[in-house]
């Protein structure tokens, strides 16, 4: 099984959740967050897809692992989780960032 491909297309279907419930069933605030969290998870859904279809598995982790970070965070705090939650959005930004820049060393040639 390609437990990064899986994790990716789940992640998706998170996103898409996320968007979902925050047009129809949040707040203001917490819309946001789901809206900003959830297009995040979405394009670094499709970016690890793309990075394991291209053999570059690694940048792939970096996308899954660093939205969930980021993403789950944002979500954490929509559904009012503790503001401890805020530090660990960077986090998972820097993780995204690695992985575009090592994909785009793995595709130098």
């Amino acid at each position: 099984m390609n437990w990064l491909g899986v994790l990716a297309a789940v992640s998706g279907a998170v996103a898409v959740m996320a968007g979902a419930f925050g047009a129809h069933g949040a707040g203001a605030r917490a819309a946001e967050l789901l809206r900003i969290g959830g297009h995040y998870q979405l394009v670094h859904a499709v970016a690890a897809l793309v990075a394991l279809r291209l053999g570059a598995a690694g940048p792939g982790w970096l996308f899954v692992v660093g939205a969930a970070l980021f993403a789950g965070s944002l979500y954490g705090l929509a559904f009012g989780g503790p503001r401890l939650l805020g530090p660990v959005t960077p986090l998972g930004g820097a993780l995204m960032i690695a992985g575009w820049l090592w994909l785009a060393w793995r595709l130098k040639g």
